[in-house]
């Protein structure tokens, strides 16, 4: 008789307890997948994050392309239909969904239960009454926003990640409260729907966590189609239904008119429910104490996404469970960096940033080189009309027996995420700056940016010696 009922239980059903459940599964181990409902099945991502986010801000795209084509002589008339957007969002959110459901999970073989779980020992996970062991488990619970809890606030329309894509009708004004990438991303969307956009945010800066050179020029992009910004403030109280009150750091109070709020100041883990301590799983100011290969106090439990704590990213959980499989199967440890890792705010132009920032390399003392590039002479933004877009790149120093690597950097363009793919590559692999240098780029794709920033480095390393030697080399040689 088996000691345990499966071989891995996974408490949680989004990006990274898929990721687990489906290789365990296919290796041919006894699983069980519990989700809240089967509505919950694909977690945030699917239901209330990257899929209906992306969904609506294309929606919003297409309708702010159309209007860019007053310049060429064609005239766009009439108002977006939110009920529309909204029907187009759950049309795509079910096209996902095939493969993310309780039965699609069952059909490939994986148990699945539906309702609350909660540890009643150290191996043991209760769901409806009925206790379910498992050799390893994984807690892959996700978290959800946080609440907006000033004076006043049981007043407004409010929404927040897991409402504002089930919209009925568009506010003619909406504050967004917030300036992080679902704050930014919403913001942009519902104005190019039509909705006059106020930004609220306690920061000096829009997307605290990316390269300032870089949030500047979004911040700038987002302003000329009309969005407000209200930076180093906060909200002190809301003083009826559509009114709110304003404090900037400076302490002056500004009063500011609102039809609905969008709120996007964090996220939050829920843990209470799960009984932890039966589990023998410490818990330390609302965080599950963890190691590096995250593993939690009981050695048979481990986190994955949300709950380790770190960046609360789909691909951050994927990321996750690929360590843990790693670490379940083999004796060579992988330890859980985020010097690799990578985000794109999905607004127009996108936002991407990866690798290391300048803090991290000046507190870490490693040797390096700020490079940026404007693109305004580059030629395919020249043609699509971009050329306000920059790269950033930090490039290690090198030396003589030292290749230069890419060691982290942001980039603000239409289509970024995709451009910095490249970049990504060669930070992860250790590439040297010449993979980029001698690639063969067709004339005149976007990502020759890439090239041109290296080529702007090499040109630099042409000191006056150098330069003599090489007119010394070109007479004896050519």
């Amino acid at each position: 008789m088996a000691k345990y009922d499966y071989d891995i239980i996974i408490i949680g059903s989004g990006s990274g307890g898929l990721t687990i459940g489906l290789f365990m599964n296919q290796v041919g181990l006894n699983v069980l997948m519990i989700s809240k409902s089967d509505l919950d099945i694909g977690g945030d991502c699917l239901n209330d994050g990257c899929v209906p986010s992306k969904a609506l801000i294309n929606i919003a795209k297409i309708i702010h392309k159309a209007q860019e084509a007053a310049v060429f002589g064609l005239q766009v008339t009439g108002k977006a239909d939110i009920k529309k957007a909204v029907s187009y969002i759950k049309e795509k959110q079910s096209v996902i969904r095939k493969h993310e459901n309780g039965q699609w999970l069952k059909d490939q073989g994986i148990d699945l239960a539906l309702g609350n779980a909660s540890f009643s020992g150290i191996n043991e996970v209760t769901v409806n009454d009925t206790v379910f062991t498992g050799r390893k488990i994984i807690i892959a619970t996700g978290s959800k926003p946080r609440l907006l809890e000033i004076s006043g606030a049981e007043m407004i329309r409010y929404f927040d990640n897991e409402s504002i894509f089930k919209l009925d009708n568009l506010p003619d004004k909406i504050l967004v409260v917030g300036a992080g990438p679902i704050g930014i991303e919403i913001a942009q969307a519902l104005s190019r729907l039509g909705s006059s956009v106020t930004v609220i945010s306690q920061g000096s800066k829009i997307l605290e966590h990316d390269d300032q050179a870089t949030t500047a020029i979004l911040e700038e992009q987002l302003e000329k189609e009309g969005i407000k910004f209200f930076l180093n403030s906060c909200l002190n109280k809301f003083i009826s239904a559509t009114e709110a009150i304003l404090v900037n750091k400076s302490g002056e109070n500004r009063t500011i008119k609102f039809d609905a709020v969008f709120v996007a100041i964090g996220r939050e883990l829920d843990l209470e429910s799960l009984l932890l301590h039966k589990a023998g799983i410490e818990v330390e100011a609302n965080k599950i104490v963890i190691d590096n290969h995250l593993k939690t106090t009981n050695k048979n439990v481990f986190v994955c996404g949300d709950v380790a704590s770190s960046l609360q990213f789909s691909h951050a959980a994927e990321f996750h469970g690929r360590i843990l499989l790693n670490n379940l199967f083999s004796p060579f440890k992988k330890k859980l960096t985020n010097d690799h890792m990578s985000w794109v705010t999905f607004t127009d132009p996108e936002l991407a940033t990866f690798g290391l920032n300048e803090k991290q390399l000046i507190a870490r003392n490693i040797n390096y080189q700020r490079l940026e590039k404007d693109f305004k002479d580059d030629d395919r933004a020249v043609v699509d009309n971009y050329q306000y877009g920059k790269l950033v790149l930090f490039v290690s120093k090198g030396g003589m027996f030292r290749k230069k690597e890419i060691l982290g950097g942001s980039m603000v363009a239409p289509s970024a995420g995709e451009l910095v793919q490249e970049l990504i590559l060669a930070n992860s692999t250790h590439l040297s700056v010449n993979a980029i240098f001698n690639k063969i780029y067709p004339y005149p794709v976007a990502s020759r940016i890439n090239q041109s920033l290296i080529t702007d480095l090499m040109t630099k390393s042409l000191t006056p010696a150098l330069k003599k030697l090489l007119r010394k080399a070109y007479q004896i040689f050519s």
